[in-house]
C-alpha cells in the first residue's frame, strides 16, 4: 500500500528573513519569543517554518496595522 502522506515543504530562516524583510537574527528572536512557530530539526537543531505560519503571521500584521489606522 502506497503512503500518500507528503510532507509541505518547510522553510529556512534565511527564506522567511527574506520573505518578511528583516534579519535572519531577528527571525531567530521572534521564533524564540513565540511570535513565528518554528519546527527544529536534525541534531543541530536547525529551525524550519510552514509557508502556512509564516502567511498567517503576516496577516495578523497586516490586520493590526488596519486596525491601528481606523483607530488614528
Amino acid at each position: 500500500m502506497a503512503d500518500t502522506y507528503q510532507m509541505e515543504p518547510m522553510l529556512t530562516v534565511r527564506e522567511v528573513a527574506q520573505i518578511l524583510h528583516v534579519h535572519s537574527n531577528t527571525v531567530r528572536r521572534w521564533s524564540d519569543d513565540g511570535r513565528i512557530r518554528s519546527y527544529r530539526i536534525s541534531s543541530r537543531g536547525d529551525r524550519r517554518f510552514k509557508p502556512g505560519d509564516i502567511a498567517r503571521y503576516i496577516a495578523e500584521l497586516n490586520t493590526d496595522r488596519v486596525m491601528r489606522e481606523k483607530l488614528t
